[in-house]
């Protein structure tokens, strides 16, 4: 009896050894795999900085306002920044009457969309710098224009260009001259690294 067990032990360690060894070199002959082409670097991530500045008639600034996002060089993705509001201009007159002895006068109104909006596409490293496709679009009030009605003198600016901006650096990308005054408006952008 021990020596059946011992044929049936030896049999089944050798089974199970070839078993082991016919993978291994089954392993051996397959054809060694080829490397892949080298991944694409990874994106960085980038906090940008968008300031809007009013300039006076000696080139300082008179105003400012700033907005802020973080973008990623490996996105193809546009980013948006929309802030504004809706002012209203009279249009005219109206007039109700409920009987023969009310009359109401208010004024018709239409409402205009002013603000800020900023558009971002194909942000892209090169070296220490950033290529990106930017374009700009604000509205804004410049003040009465008419001294009897007091109607406001709405100033719009708008571009777009692909631009090289410095990292760490604020970088004037877009300016221009007011219309109505000898003062202009620009605009800066930073773009910071993030860790």
């Amino acid at each position: 009896m021990r020596h059946i067990t011992l044929v049936c032990c030896l049999l089944l360690f050798t089974a199970v050894s070839g078993q082991k060894t016919f993978a291994q070199d089954a392993g051996a002959q397959q054809p060694p795999k080829t490397q892949s082409a080298a991944p694409a670097s990874a994106g960085h991530f980038y906090r940008f900085d968008f300031t809007v500045e009013e300039v006076g008639a000696e080139g300082k600034p008179t105003n400012s306002r700033d907005y802020s996002t973080v973008l990623g060089t490996d996105s193809h993705e546009l980013m948006s920044i929309r802030t504004g509001s809706r002012f209203p201009i009279a249009t005219g007159p109206f007039v109700a009457s409920g009987n023969e002895n009310m009359h109401i006068q208010n004024n018709q109104f239409q409402y205009v969309d002013l603000g800020v909006n900023f558009d971002v596409r194909e942000v892209h490293e090169i070296g220490r710098q950033l290529s990106l496709n930017l374009t700009a679009d604000l509205s804004g009030i410049a003040g009465p224009n008419d001294s009897v009605t007091h109607q406001p003198v709405i100033r719009h600016n708008r571009w777009q260009g692909l631009v090289l901006i410095p990292t760490g650096k604020a970088t004037v990308v877009f300016s221009s001259d007011s219309l109505d005054s000898k003062g202009g408006t620009r605009i800066l952008v930073t773009a910071t690294p993030l860790q």
